[in-house]
């Protein structure tokens, strides 16, 4: 139908500007910091994306449930989450040199807000989708892939207009973008469909007027044991977000690879591993219906251990292939996770609460998961990169360590998952038969 096909267009083009916010600096920042002489401190810019997701997600999904639609609630994050942003460009702009307090200060507010419009974006694809009779399964990762090219976009043009740090001091322009991108979200998610709210009674507990309920899907076992591992899964999230393009980026600084492309050209080889993103989305669904959530996930832990293991094998000259293989399993690793992991917490939980359920899922994965992973990584980064007196050759020897430790980690948490996690969904069963089974593990 036309008017399908009109919403699903929408829906793309919010979730192309969502994701286009973020892949502004998300990928390109620490070549910034490091330039600025903060490298010893980019860890703290991506756990502190961890520790806000811990909690503003959940809180402003409890509003967006009870108090304020989705769409209101997604549009004034984004501003207050852009104003910020361009606040941080401007101030990097003024300061010489530019002062570790003040930035983070700025860019913590900035993604303070930002984070939980990830939830609330899915949550209005979710609702938008589900009042037009859509199934949500089969019709969400065709509109969440739009996303993943505005995240390249964004990525790419950071890279080609060099103000990803790697070539220019002005570097702060990929703060400006962002900024300036959440600013026409903010206008645009005013544009979507309704998500009415779901307003109690008086005979309401206290927990289900906070929007707590989602916290009771701890009570199932099988939702307990799939959050705890979504949280030790979600410590990988970040760490090559922190740490991929700046590593790359190293090589500069040798001989042998200073002159490479892809030592030149970090961000833009970064940006495969999103263009990995499109297809991997796309076979959701099948994969789901295939080998159920264990599978599924199972599958992005693995693919987690090849990113990280590739990372530590590769460099841009003659072992570039192997960084391109760790670009293309980011797609199984990151969506197989990310994405199935949203649509399963979705099809388990009651529409009324919706937004609270998506919300704890973000403080599981990157809150709590990706702001333990990305202080662990800080530990590990600094202990064998950022030690004074380090030539470039050794800090290389001391970025391939570093991915090995995360590899294995990632081989760890795979296992036990494996071993622990008991499914009862058949492959082959229709993923929404599989979802509605109320059994537990």
């Amino acid at each position: 139908m036309a008017s399908h096909i009109i919403l699903k267009t929408k829906l793309a083009a919010l979730s192309f500007l969502e994701f286009a916010v973020w892949g502004a600096y998300l990928t390109s920042l620490g070549i910034y910091l490091s330039g600025a002489g903060l490298g010893d401190k980019i860890f703290w810019f991506y756990t502190v994306q961890g520790i806000v997701s811990i909690f503003m997600p959940a809180l402003v999904g409890i509003v967006a449930d009870r108090w304020i639609q989705a769409q209101r609630m997604l549009s004034l994050c984004q501003l207050i989450a852009g104003l910020s942003m361009c606040g941080a460009a401007w101030y990097c702009s003024t300061a010489t040199p530019v002062e570790f307090g003040p930035l983070f200060t700025l860019y913590t507010i900035s993604v303070a807000f930002f984070m939980p419009t990830i939830g609330l974006n899915n949550s209005v694809a979710y609702t938008a989708l589900g009042k037009a009779g859509l199934d949500t399964v089969k019709h969400f990762p065709p509109v969440r892939v739009f996303g993943t090219v505005g995240f390249i976009c964004s990525m790419l043009l950071t890279n080609f207009l060099r103000i990803d740090g790697a070539s220019m001091q002005e570097t702060y322009f990929q703060l400006y973008s962002s900024g300036i991108l959440s600013l026409v979200m903010a206008v645009y998610a005013l544009t979507m469909p309704e998500c009415p709210v779901s307003k109690g009674g008086d005979s309401k507990s206290l927990s289900e007027a906070l929007g707590l309920k989602a916290f009771a899907l701890f009570k199932d076992k099988k939702m307990a044991v799939f959050f705890i591992f979504s949280m030790l899964l979600g410590v990988s999230l970040q760490i090559t977000n922190s740490y991929g393009t700046t590593f790359i980026n190293a090589y500069r600084d040798v001989a042998e690879f200073a002159s490479t492309w892809g030592a030149r050209n970090a961000t833009a080889l970064v940006s495969l591993s999103q263009m990995s993103e499109t297809l991997c989305i796309l076979l959701i669904p099948y994969a789901l219906r295939r080998f159920g959530i264990k599978g599924v996930m199972l599958l992005a832990m693995f693919g987690w251990v090849l990113r990280f293991g590739f990372f530590g094998l590769g460099d841009p000259g003659s072992g570039v292939w192997l960084f391109v293989l760790s670009m293309i399993v980011y797609g199984v690793a990151f969506d197989f996770f990310n994405i199935s992991g949203s649509l399963y917490v979705d099809k388990k939980t009651d529409p009324s609460m919706r937004s609270s359920a998506q919300g704890l899922f973000m403080l599981m994965t990157n809150g709590v998961g990706a702001a333990l992973g990305t202080l662990a990584a800080g530990a590990v980064v600094n202990s064998y990169v950022f030690t004074p007196g380090l030539t470039p050759a050794e800090q290389i020897e001391g970025w391939h360590v570093s991915w090995y430790i995360f590899a294995a980690y990632a081989l760890a948490v795979a296992v036990a998952f494996w071993v622990v996690f008991k499914d009862d969904e058949k492959p082959g069963v229709s993923v929404d038969k599989a979802y509605d089974d109320s059994e537990t593990m």
